[in-house]
């Protein structure tokens, strides 16, 4: 099976994407939900993160969003350091996943699959691009977060400039390219290119 990548920066557009992916009947695994997950279930990264960050970033059996957060948004240091406890397990729980799909090829959406080196288990990476502007306003509109927040996180990531050359194709998300066009042609390409991965094997 072929293993695709959907990437972008915070408010691009990835789920959006992955939805009308999806809708054509694609497997697709949410990195964000399933760091939020293994963040609250897998015991051993959950000690890891005590360890690290102490006992005070769970109440009970359940991790405080907002502590942890409050813990790294202004320190990069340990906001490296929680991507790189976090990373290798929500890693290899997408390979997990993806060798369990059945489908022609299946996405992996993440914005930090360059930035946590997962592009080395996929085949094919799709990125997807919007403006600046347009990325600040949909993401304050969806999270309530200040445009100074936003900045930041937006800062806190590979360039979109940069980050899009590394990926095989692009998906323009800035409400003047219509969306369905773009991915119905790339669900073709991927369809060919898994038939071709097939015969390769």
């Amino acid at each position: 099976m072929l293993k695709v990548g959907v990437t972008g920066g915070i408010g691009a557009g990835k789920s959006m994407v992955c939805k009308i992916f999806e809708i054509l009947g694609t497997p697709v695994y949410y990195a964000d939900e399933a760091a939020k997950k293994l963040m609250q279930q897998n015991e051993k990264l959950i000690a890891e993160l005590k360890i690290h960050f102490s006992d005070a970033i769970y109440e009970g059996d359940t991790l405080n969003r907002k502590y942890l957060s409050g813990l790294v948004f202004n320190n990069p240091s340990k906001r490296e350091l929680l991507n790189k406890i976090v990373h290798p397990y929500v890693i290899q729980d997408g390979i997990d996943w993806m060798n369990n799909q059945q489908s022609p090829y299946a996405i992996k959406e993440a914005a930090l699959i360059f930035e946590s080196g997962s592009q080395a288990s996929l085949d094919h990476i799709i990125g997807v691009f919007a403006p600046n502007a347009l990325k600040i306003h949909r993401t304050i509109k969806r999270d309530q977060s200040t445009r100074e927040e936003i900045i930041q996180k937006i800062a806190s990531q590979i360039d979109d400039g940069i980050k899009m050359k590394l990926c095989d194709d692009v998906i323009i998300n800035d409400e003047q390219h219509m969306l369905v066009h773009q991915v119905l042609a790339i669900h073709e390409k991927l369809c060919r290119l898994a038939v071709e991965k097939n015969k390769d094997e």
